[in-house]
């Protein structure tokens, strides 16, 4: 696999050195150079690239400013002078984040996180299309439909067959899994993974969770039980959520 990737940075020693670093990697092709945000915004826009290097602070318009106008589609591995940038960083889902001077090592290992994120969806949408072939069809291989998150900067590959519950808190989400004791924490919005989720599998039962009904062994008292833990069914999504499990019939 191949990555079309594209550069930002005021500094013009700096793109120099990134486009040196781009042309010693077999897997990157470069797509385009930019001095600034601004006028990178509409070459990207019409010429989307799978990768960015951008840095941060930048006049009139910063790098996280221009990555939320950006195609979801296109990853980014931030680069700048100021570690106190990390955390912002982080929020607009980045890839990596780059500390300058940038070392070609720790380029080259960014550059692959990467290309194993996009390796990682290409197999997940290989999966789904497996999924939905006709019945008549026979598939190649049977592959788990699944999700990848971002968890302690790493890309995880998590089969839906495995998941019993998501539970949202603020910004972040956990994870339950039955193959694991310890859930999986990754920084996102509990709504932005509901919509990654497929509807005929998941649903979600309160403001802060979401369930996979498939997996609930015992409901008591408007409370889905799960082991130890007791997930509360919220009122407002109650009649919804039996309707689910009328019309899969589960729980009759």
């Amino acid at each position: 696999m191949k990555l079309r990737c594209a550069i930002i940075d005021d500094e013009p020693l700096a793109v120099e050195l990134m486009e040196s670093y781009v042309r010693r990697t077999p897997f990157l092709q470069l797509g385009g150079s930019f001095g600034s945000g601004i006028t990178a915004f509409e070459a990207l826009r019409s010429e989307p690239v799978d990768l960015l290097f951008c840095d941060i602070q930048m006049p009139e318009l910063n790098g996280v400013e221009l990555t939320r106008m950006l195609p979801s589609e296109t990853r980014v591995i931030f680069t700048t002078a100021f570690s106190r940038y990390a955390v912002e960083g982080f929020r607009v889902n980045a890839v990596d984040y780059l500390l300058k001077p940038i070392s070609y090592a720790d380029f080259l290992a960014a550059a692959e996180k990467a290309l194993s994120w996009f390796e990682l969806r290409a197999r997940a949408q290989a999966a789904e299309g497996s999924a939905e072939q006709p019945a008549d069809s026979t598939p190649t291989a049977e592959t788990p439909r699944s999700i990848i998150v971002r968890s302690e900067h790493r890309l995880l590959q998590i089969d839906l067959d495995s998941i019993l519950y998501i539970e949202g808190l603020k910004d972040y989400v956990k994870i339950h899994t039955g193959d694991s004791p310890r859930p999986v924490l990754s920084l996102m919005s509990l709504k932005t993974l509901e919509e990654q989720l497929p509807t005929d599998r998941f649903i979600r039962v309160h403001r802060s969770y979401i369930v996979q009904p498939a997996k609930i062994r015992a409901i008591e008292r408007n409370r889905i039980i799960f082991g130890k833990e007791y997930i509360p069914i919220a009122d407002n999504y109650r009649e919804a959520f039996f309707a689910f499990l009328s019309a899969h019939a589960l729980f009759r």
